[in-house]
């Protein structure tokens, strides 16, 4: 098992065709679940939500699909680099109804 911090700098590999797709800048950790979810290619500076947005669909990779890191990390052949979802829309405001309450006595 590797540190976080010896992942930084580390080549990645595709697993089938032993393509190079980038080092590894950063890590990104999910601190619920206290694991590593994603590794950058690029270092992540963003000054607004979709630039931050496409940078993780761009040049992040889920961690789930690390094969192995030893002296390289490969990946498998379909690194997520994730598809952009589909861009969900606001429900339409629900119009106000009133709503009934009866006050007991004790």
């Amino acid at each position: 098992m590797k540190r976080v911090s010896e992942l930084i700098g580390m080549a990645v590999y595709t697993a089938g065709g032993a393509k190079k797709i980038g080092t590894v800048q950063d890590a990104i950790i999910d601190l619920q679940k206290g694991e590593v979810s994603r590794l950058s290619l690029e270092p992540i500076h963003a000054s607004n939500k979709l630039d931050a947005a496409k940078l993780f669909r761009e040049k992040t990779i889920l961690y789930k699909n690390v094969k192995a890191a030893e002296k390289i990390i490969i990946v498998s052949e379909a690194p997520t680099i994730e598809e952009p979802e589909a861009e969900v829309q606001p429900e339409a405001p629900k119009p106000y109804t009133a709503m009934r309450y009866r006050y007991m006595k004790k």
